[in-house]
């Protein structure tokens, strides 16, 4: 179990090691923007808003949800805190905060005091489409057989 403070650090170290995976982009930016959003994250942990509403990091391939959990749930939860992969080719991010109804003011002023920062929806996953095309090409393994 973590405070605030300490659970907004455990986010920003996560989205800054996430970010630091591309050599196109600098972790210090991600640790700016998560300290020009520090105030308003620790307001969104402390009142329980990021156990229903992810912040966002959207960068390259990666499209991280980060939610908190809180009370008795906190104490079996296994968290993991691991980076994900699908950064490495980013060249840019973005790092979407929700913005609740008690705290559309604050998240959209914080979001205002780093371009890497938004308060607007994020977009969707991009799920890669299944490839039409056959995995073996039938055609080419007959000629390959009756040639022997």
């Amino acid at each position: 179990m973590r405070s605030a403070s300490a659970t907004w650090t455990v986010i920003a170290k996560l989205v800054a090691d996430t970010v630091a995976q591309s050599s196109a982009l600098f972790r210090g930016e991600a640790e700016q923007a998560l300290s020009a959003a520090e105030a308003v994250g620790r307001m969104l942990i402390a009142a329980g808003h990021l156990e229903r509403h992810p912040i966002t990091l959207v960068a390259g391939k990666v499209h991280c949800e980060i939610t908190t959990v809180s009370g008795t749930a906190a104490l079996t939860f296994e968290e993991n805190l691991n980076p994900p992969p699908g950064a490495a080719g980013a060249g840019s991010f973005t790092i979407y905060l929700p913005s609740p109804a008690p705290l559309e003011d604050q998240v959209k002023a914080a979001a205002g005091g780093h371009a890497r920062l938004s308060d607007a929806a994020p977009p969707t996953p991009q799920v890669e489409a299944a490839s039409s095309v056959p995995l073996i090409d039938h055609a080419a393994l007959r000629r390959a057989v009756t040639e022997r």
